[in-house]
């Protein structure tokens, strides 16, 4: 495993598999993200370059992190003892600087990132915390183990998750095998059957997979023989499928609540003081 600096204006760490041809590039300055992902010269992820170079966008592309929401609350509100807080979409881990706090190889190559509460995370989430989310590389398996932890004197309330953009460039030939054929879409209470097939002709496709009934997801690209799959624990309620038309991207994102869950509080998760809340999710790439 080393780091270097890369040509673009943020430095990046390489965690690295020798046999398997696997390499993962996590960049901590910009929102704590995996930027790559490639086995055997196989790109795992799709990557907007132009709006990761520009720190005032949000990244579309690798895995942004969120927290402490997933999704969107109706006018960025929500209101906690009384008072009312912004929080724009998927929070703000995703857009602000992390930091790379320790690294190792003893088990697998391993890289911590660390986010702690500022001024800036209070004005809109009143709540002292740390976040250490340590990315593991073993084989062909990336392990993300996410640490929130509350330093306040109250419960802090969270939900967390992740935002990945996986590479794809025929839509129409991936295969899915997903825990649930219930989902909802954006802003919609009502619960729609899923039959197994997405319309990739729809300019948008955004469906909130509910009611999941297994802690896995698999994803086959039968263009490029590669099958990927998504394990996450418990605490992950909703399976988010999105993409758009004309994008070489599909996002599969595991949340732990979901939208809105700030205002209605179902399947928020709750760190008491001083105490951790730990959630796991991995994924495994396999080429045939």
């Amino acid at each position: 495993m080393s780091a270097k600096v890369g040509q673009s204006q943020y430095k990046s760490y390489i965690l690295s598999d020798e046999p398997t041809q696997s390499l993962v590039v996590v960049v901590p300055e910009r929102g704590g993200i995996i930027t790559d992902w490639r086995i055997q010269d196989q790109k795992i992820f799709y990557m907007d370059k132009e709006r990761f170079a520009d720190p005032t966008l949000s990244v579309r592309g690798g895995i942004p992190l969120l927290f402490p929401i997933c999704g969107n609350l109706p006018d960025d509100t929500y209101t906690i003892d009384g008072q009312s807080y912004k929080l724009k979409q998927h929070g703000f881990a995703r857009t602000l600087p992390w930091e790379m706090t320790q690294q190792s190889s003893a088990d697998g190559a391993t890289i911590t990132v660390t986010l702690r509460s500022n001024e800036e995370t209070l004005a809109g989430y009143p709540f002292n915390f740390e976040l250490n989310y340590i990315y593991t590389l073993r084989g062909n398996t990336l392990e993300m183990r996410f640490y929130h932890t509350n330093l306040s004197q109250k419960p802090m309330p969270f939900a967390t998750g992740i935002h990945p953009y996986f590479a794809v460039a025929d839509k129409s030939q991936l295969e899915f095998d997903l825990p649930s054929n219930e989902y909802k879409l954006k802003g919609e209470l009502t619960v729609n059957a899923f039959y197994g097939k997405f319309d990739f002709n729809a300019e948008e496709i955004d469906f909130a997979f509910v009611n999941l009934s297994k802690q896995s997801a698999v994803v086959t690209d039968k263009s490029r023989n590669l099958k990927l799959t998504i394990n996450y624990d418990s605490n992950y309620s909703t399976l988010v499928f999105w993409t758009v038309k004309g994008k070489d991207f599909y996002c599969l994102e595991p949340w732990t609540a979901p939208r809105n869950s700030m205002k209605t509080g179902e399947s928020l998760l709750t760190a008491e003081p001083g105490k951790t809340v730990e959630t796991i999710i991995s994924m495994t790439a396999e080429l045939s």
